[in-house]
């Protein structure tokens, strides 16, 4: 396997040791479900009076592990061990930081695939997402190394000022804000929570880990990584509770920055709470989107099918990513549906964790009923189900959040679902007379995260050039609007889908995370 680079874009056809080792991982890690585990601060671990149970939504009946229900003390008690801790991280030389952030790197390799067999049955993600996911954790935090080092520390030298007998010394360098918090979503819990940790770990600032309560054991494994490399006390803190008691007395005026990836609704708020503080904050902010697929009729429908089969039903649909809308020429519309169509109904639907899976459950009830809802409003709407729309129940998919992966036709372009993100397996499929109705449609939408593109080289220029999307891709058969990679396809946002306007895993991120000192000395 040591020519295989696992990617969201190679993974489609990996070698038999990959599949054989994640099984063997998945027998040991399925013989210890239901222990407990403690939040991490000050690298101790932190018990709370109350628990959460963590169920499985790919059969609720398996109790995966049992978690603390932190609350507001523990929020300040893990702000103290970050605030203390900060002094002494943030003077500690960059390439330290670096050596201990490469070795949380090497260590999140070696637990490659227990983390990944504890994600499949905590997420219901497929077995080759869940090892995408974990490994695209380690990519991100060594790739925020190697900026790290490619750019000597961000310590610049700046020009002398034109001063007559004096020697003007100026400097400009990179520091740390303080103590950020990194508020994870449960979609990827490692890589959104492993990648900004690890930045902001690597850039001198103190962490504290708040995942969302459904994915908070995995989590809880990365937190491992991280304390096991070496950290000091108090320089990562991991916390586990609801957002809206837990979560919220963390984002206070003591915090020093956030990153956040959720709801826009969420994410608008904390951005609300942070401007009563005296100064401004970073707030780095990721808030979804609702990607368009655009097809051109002199478009490879083959590739064209595939991609969008893959990014519209990867993960069940919830993904910030994932293709949620797909604008077709007419001349080729009808080829394009059958395709659609055909590769849809052939995705295998069930438990995760067996080879054969595409997709697995959505994440939990609520997921679930929300699947119900829009559907029925789908239908009374006037749309068509052009495959899917219904849940699965009875036999194998009793116990879990099962639903069909549906393709919507016919639903008119002026239905709200064409621009709410429904964050499920439910795509919808427009026919356009020409390529400007498409981008229009495309780009008449508020967020703008990502978008693909199928056509020719002439079309696809113009594409790149007119589509509002911080992620975008052309003719991609392993992906239409998905599968992005650290330092390959850096991945963020415009408009409602991101607040910095600098992609994660790309060169200009790692300043996000630091303010600039300039230094001027006169000799």
């Amino acid at each position: 396997m040591s020519s295989f680079k696992l990617t969201y874009a190679t993974m489609f056809n990996p070698p038999e040791e990959l599949h054989a080792q994640f099984e063997s991982e998945l027998v040991k890690v399925e013989a210890r479900l239901g222990k407990e585990y403690a939040m991490i601060i000050n690298n101790k671990d932190i018990f709370a009076e109350e628990k959460l149970d963590d169920f499985s939504p790919i059969n609720t009946d398996w109790r995966l592990a049992v978690m603390q229900k932190g609350n507001e003390s523990h929020a300040r008690q893990a702000m103290e061990a970050a605030r203390k801790a900060f002094p002494g991280w943030s003077h500690t030389p960059w390439q330290e930081r670096v050596r201990l952030l490469r070795k949380a790197a090497g260590l999140i390799e070696e637990r490659l695939y227990q983390l990944s067999a504890v994600m499949t049955l905590e997420v219901g993600k497929n077995r080759l997402e869940s090892l995408g996911d974990v490994q695209e954790t380690a990519d991100l935090i060594k790739y925020a190394c190697d900026q790290m080092g490619a750019n000597q520390g961000y310590i610049s030298e700046m020009g002398k000022d034109p001063l007559v007998g004096y020697d003007a010394i100026n400097v400009s360098v990179l520091r740390p804000y303080g103590v950020w918090l990194v508020i994870s979503p449960f979609n990827f819990p490692f890589a959104l929570t492993g990648g900004p940790a690890g930045t902001a770990l690597v850039t001198g600032n103190t962490v504290i880990i708040k995942p969302a309560t459904d994915t908070a054991w995995v989590v809880r494994l990365l937190a491992e990584c991280f304390r096991d490399a070496g950290l000091p006390e108090g320089v990562l803190n991991f916390v586990t509770g609801p957002g809206r008691t837990l979560g919220q007395a963390l984002i206070t005026c003591g915090i020093d920055g956030v990153t956040f990836t959720g709801s826009f609704d969420v994410g608008s708020k904390i951005y609300r709470d942070f401007s009563t503080c005296n100064w401004m904050h970073p707030i780095l902010l990721e808030l979804g989107g609702k990607n368009a697929v655009i097809v051109s009729r002199h478009a490879d429908l083959e590739r064209a099918a595939a991609g969008i089969v893959r990014s519209a039903f990867g993960l069940q649909g919830q993904k910030c990513s994932a293709a949620s809308r797909i604008f077709i020429e007419e001349p080729i519309y009808d080829a394009l549906v059958v395709r659609l169509k055909e590769q849809t109904e052939q995705l295998a639907i069930g438990n995760p964790t067996e080879r054969k899976n595409f997709l697995g459950p959505v994440i939990n009830q609520a997921a679930y009923k929300d699947f119900q809802s829009f559907c029925a409003e789908i239908e009374e709407g006037g749309g068509k189900f052009l495959t899917g729309g219904e849940t699965l129940t009875g036999g194998n998919y009793a116990k879990g959040y099962y639903c069909q992966p549906t393709l919507v036709t016919d639903l008119t372009l002026t239905h709200r679902l064409w621009k709410h993100e429904m964050f499920l397996p439910i795509t919808t499929l427009a026919k356009v007379n020409n390529l400007n109705e498409a981008m229009r449609n495309a780009n008449d939408v508020n967020y703008g995260l990502t978008a693909g593109f199928y056509g020719n080289e002439e079309e696809t220029e113009w594409f790149f050039d007119q589509i509002e999307s911080g992620v975008t891709y052309a003719n991609r058969p392993q992906g239409a609007t998905t599968g992005a990679w650290p330092g390959f396809q850096p991945f963020g946002g415009w408009k409602a889908s991101g607040s910095s306007g600098k992609n994660s895993g790309g060169k200009y991120y790692l300043p996000l995370y630091m303010h600039e000192q300039i230094r001027t000395t006169i000799k």
